[in-house]
């Protein structure tokens, strides 16, 4: 073997995927763990989401993302873009589920029945909704880690969560606690692309309702909209509702800047941090 061929063998990666769970186990870090769980809870995460909610850095992120697929604790795909290229979308692989299902004392999904359900989300007409949900809470764990500590996404559930809880009621797009300073504010998110007809999103509201009264609490609902028109026919639509509702277009910046309308604020906006003066 030539000197060359030497050197290209040993920098060629070597692919663990489908390894015994418990050799792998010694390289994982606690943040490995964590974005494990993240998973099995949030189901795909891009890599800037990922950066985003447990990296310092994305070349730090791509990095440990690379060397954990290898490992065959997470899977990945990205779709076909015509111009340009998709990120990569991350999920479990076939170990990290079954550390998952050894945490929470549930049983693994077989391989075929994880490829099966891998495949299903990379084909899913859901994907790019699920990915901007996703995108919303990753958005603010993010700038909760650049606050040093004076910030914190306390709580995300995912949309199944949300409904497993809240599904007589509800179903809204997830559920979250944001801690800034003094504030805490929970909200359910309903996060809108603009696909819906209006009239389908005003009904919504009858079940938020319907919540409040029954656990006599008024949490925030919380509209994230496509754009500046979207919102302003949606705050026309929603008339006066008895909870307190906020929107936001997300052209305007992040989830935790000063974005939201409360009904029947004519402005300033908000901070999200900020609602929690009228909870």
């Amino acid at each position: 073997m030539t000197a060359s061929a030497r050197a290209g063998s040993a920098r060629r990666p070597v692919r663990l995927a489908g390894a015994d769970p418990l050799v792998v186990l010694a390289r994982l870090t606690d943040r490995d763990r964590y974005l494990c769980r993240a998973l099995a809870e949030h189901r795909v995460l891009t890599t800037s989401q990922i950066a985003e909610l447990a990296f310092g850095s994305a070349t730090t992120a791509q990095h440990r993302l690379v060397c954990l697929h290898r490992l065959g604790i997470l899977a990945r795909f990205r779709r076909y873009a015509p111009a340009g290229s998709e990120p990569w979308h991350y999920t479990l692989g076939l170990v990290g589920a079954q550390l998952v299902a050894t945490e929470t004392g549930l049983t693994a999904p077989s391989p075929a029945a994880l490829r099966s359900r891998t495949l299903a989300l990379a084909g899913s007409s859901h994907l790019d909704h699920l990915v901007g949900v996703n995108g919303f809470f990753t958005t603010l764990a993010g700038y909760a880690r650049r606050c040093g500590g004076s910030a914190a996404l306390q709580t995300w559930w995912s949309e199944r969560r949300t409904a497993a809880e809240y599904g007589e009621f509800v179903r809204p797009d997830g559920y979250g606690v944001w801690c800034e300073d003094d504030a805490r504010v929970a909200f359910f998110l309903e996060h809108d692309t603009g696909s819906e007809p209006l009239p389908r999103v005003v009904a919504k509201l009858a079940g938020y309702t319907d919540l409040a009264d029954a656990e006599a609490q008024r949490r925030w609902l919380v509209f994230w909209l496509s754009g500046a028109r979207r919102e302003a026919g949606l705050r026309r639509a929603l008339g006066h509702p008895p909870i307190p509702v906020a929107t936001a277009s997300r052209a305007l910046g992040g989830p935790a800047e000063a974005v939201w309308l409360p009904l029947g604020s004519l402005g300033p906006r908000r901070r999200l941090a900020e609602l929690g003066d009228e909870h």
